[in-house]
């Protein structure tokens, strides 16, 4: 097991790791708020927040020899489900054709204020 943090996403805000990659080809991505890189601020619109987010996932993923199509599952906490629609245009523009698994749930609060966090596993060999 192997503990990774990238340089092109925003610190951790708390104890944790950017990504925990396992010998077997496995990575599994700490929960990405909205933050930008680098400003480390959070902008306060779903949509950008939601951008930021893929942004910082794809910079993880980089950084650690992975790419987007290696994604097999994610989780979105969203903090209003009716931002479902909005997010989900936005996932889908960023995946394709590609279309990992998926669950969507909505929470009382997130780190920061956020509106919006995706987790991320995904396997290379």
């Amino acid at each position: 097991m192997k503990l990774f943090n990238a340089n092109k996403a925003p610190n951790a805000v708390g104890p944790y790791s950017h990504a925990v990659i396992l010998k077997n080809g496995f990575i599994y991505i700490s929960g990405q708020i909205g933050l930008d890189h680098e400003s480390m601020q959070m902008p306060n619109e779903i949509e950008k927040q939601t951008e930021n987010i893929l942004k910082n996932i794809d910079a993880i993923l980089t950084e650690a020899g992975y790419k987007k199509n290696d994604i097999v599952k994610t989780t979105i906490f969203l903090k209003n489900i009716k931002d479902f629609e909005i997010v989900n245009n936005l996932y889908g523009n960023y995946f394709q054709e590609h279309k990992p698994a998926r669950s969507t749930v909505e929470v009382s609060n997130l780190p920061k204020n956020g509106l919006i966090e995706i987790e991320v596993i995904a396997f290379s060999d």
